[in-house]
């Protein structure tokens, strides 16, 4: 099977980034061949749209499932319509995202995580909800935590 997660850099020990559309990297991983392939997201930068992009893109490049932390109802029907299921995944590396997935630890996307538009510009954080922004600063804090325990 051909996992993508969003992330921050490539490999397994990148930080899975929230956004779908405006990730860094998508990094793809064929679980049966144990392979990983980082590609950087062509639509990052782009003007709008950026998550309908990323979604046609993840389905050119053959993903059968996404891993990420929100993902907007534009590229959610993209996805849905290419029979590509979407995971919720809050904080951490593509690793442990990838363990949560195969110990069946992670919610199925029903519904949109973030509102149609709210990664518009590159910028990102002005057109957040305050749901969709408490979410990015619990995890950040989750992040912060774990580094630190890292360190120690």
């Amino acid at each position: 099977m051909r996992i993508v997660v969003t992330a921050g850099g490539p490999g397994l020990d990148a930080m899975v980034q929230p956004n779908f559309g405006r990730c860094s990297v998508y990094v793809f991983v064929d679980t049966d061949m144990l392979q990983v392939e980082a590609i950087e997201n062509p639509a990052l930068t782009a003007a709008g749209g950026a998550g309908i992009q990323g979604a046609q893109f993840v389905v050119q490049k053959g993903a059968q499932a996404v891993i990420t932390g929100n993902v907007g109802p534009n590229a959610l029907r993209v996805l849905e319509a290419a029979g590509v299921p979407v995971y919720h995944f809050e904080g951490g590396t593509v690793r442990e995202a990838l363990e949560a997935y195969r110990e069946g630890r992670l919610a199925l996307l029903s519904g949109a995580t973030a509102p149609a538009h709210a990664g518009t510009s590159p910028g990102r954080g002005e057109n957040l909800t305050s749901s969709v922004r408490e979410a990015e600063v619990a995890r950040l804090r989750d992040e912060v935590e774990r580094l630190r325990r890292q360190l120690q």
